[in-house]
């Protein structure tokens, strides 16, 4: 028999059984879209790091203080205090590739206005954070650096704790809150940046003098952190060897002593969160093509009993000279059929719930290509797989005993 003569025989046989080709291909149809729905939340998941990781400043490395151990306690990061601005300064002046600094201070606390209060972060930073994290002023201005040098009691606030304060969109500019009892004169307020890499709230905080918060609010002379903004066409890892280099120089360091500050880039924290997210992503992904080979089995199953019933429909076809191939092309046809109308099936219901995931629960989800064509892929190789074993009982079948069974 010639091709199309066993195309139009096999699909001829599913349009009889329409109820029970569609609930064959309802394993198939479910395992597609749990696929696609899981890799599409997984490439989500690494979409909304990225842009988490831009947020915080394209090419930023972070130096934060070093720990220590006392005995058998090992005590946090920061609480070394070697890291100063001088060292801010040297990083600026000496290492290439360096186009600005911001040295920084964190402190937590209460922010009190005239309408209302609020906890939250003090952030000392320089007047250099805005080009360093890539960050606009909404309203107002940043302060500059003569603020900076003289420990001015100045604050921009960031868009969280101005919506609390003084009410959502206003204009604070002149009024004056109090951070650690004393007075601070409002003179802007950040755009609103979103959640950090680690989902800590950027805009629920409060911008001061690095300077203010080391003489009038915690009597120190350290820094807790140095941001850096490395320039165009820099290479990050050399950057980030250089700063290392010099800091140990400053701080007098042994060969054989550990460092006492600790290095971060984006790419450091963008590897370490998408490597997990991918092996989550694959799990689930991988739980969800359980169900394709499920959605196989029945197939399989259905097939068989097919070719149970359709035993003399197969003697009287090998009787009127249809060979063994014709018999096996034609189950495969059908197995192929009804998984493939399946997997498409999937693919409509996967990305409808995946669209249905970020409007509903407000999840980012990305619908990629590859998770497309791997799920169809895989549904289509379940179906040849699947499929061969009952077109190859099919065709082995005695076209004398096939005629005469009951």
């Amino acid at each position: 028999m010639r091709s199309i003569p066993v195309l139009g025989v096999a699909f001829e046989a599913l349009r009889r059984n329409v109820m029970r080709s569609a609930l064959t291909s309802l394993g198939i149809i479910i395992g597609v879209a749990a696929v696609i729905v899981m890799m599409a939340l997984g490439d989500g998941a690494r979409q909304s790091i990225t842009s988490r990781i831009q947020s915080l400043g394209t090419n930023v490395i972070t130096v934060m203080a070093g720990s220590f151990s006392m005995g058998p306690a090992q005590m946090g990061s920061g609480a070394i205090r070697t890291l100063t601005a001088a060292d801010a300064a040297a990083i600026l002046d000496e290492v290439p590739g360096v186009n600005a600094v911001s040295p920084g201070l964190n402190s937590r606390g209460q922010v009190v206005a005239p309408s209302g209060n609020w906890q939250t972060q003090i952030q000392g930073v320089s007047e250099a954070l805005p080009e360093v994290r890539a960050w606009t002023v909404e309203v107002g201005m940043f302060f500059a650096e003569t603020a900076v040098s003289r420990a001015d009691k100045v604050a921009v606030l960031g868009a969280i704790v101005r919506d609390q304060l003084f009410g959502e969109n206003t204009d604070p500019v002149g009024e004056v809150v109090r951070i650690a009892n004393q007075p601070f004169r409002v003179i802007g307020v950040m755009s609103r940046k979103g959640q950090s890499a680690m989902g800590q709230d950027q805009d629920d905080a409060v911008f001061v003098p690095y300077t203010t918060v080391q003489k009038r609010i915690q009597g120190v002379q350290h820094v807790s952190n140095i941001s850096v903004l490395v320039a165009e066409g820099a290479r990050s890892s050399e950057v980030s060897a250089a700063i290392s280099a010099l800091l140990r120089r400053r701080h007098a360091l042994l060969p054989t002593d550990d460092d006492d500050f600790m290095l971060r880039t984006p790419e450091e924290m963008a590897t370490v969160l998408t490597q997990t997210t991918n092996t989550m992503t694959y799990l689930l992904a991988s739980v969800a093509a359980v169900s394709l080979l499920v959605g196989g089995i029945g197939i399989m199953n259905i097939m068989l009993v097919s070719v149970t019933e359709r035993t003399r429909e197969i003697g009287l076809r090998r009787a009127v000279g249809a060979r063994q191939r014709d018999v096996l092309g034609q189950f495969v046809i059908e197995a192929m059929a009804l998984t493939l109308a399946g997997g498409l099936a999937g693919i409509a219901v996967g990305v409808g719930g995946a669209w249905a995931v970020n409007r509903l629960l407000n999840w980012t989800t990305v619908v990629s290509a590859s998770a497309v064509l791997i799920s169809f892929g895989f549904a289509a190789a379940v179906g040849i797989v699947f499929g061969i074993f009952p077109a190859r009982r099919a065709a082995g079948l005695n076209p004398v005993e096939a005629l005469h069974y009951e």
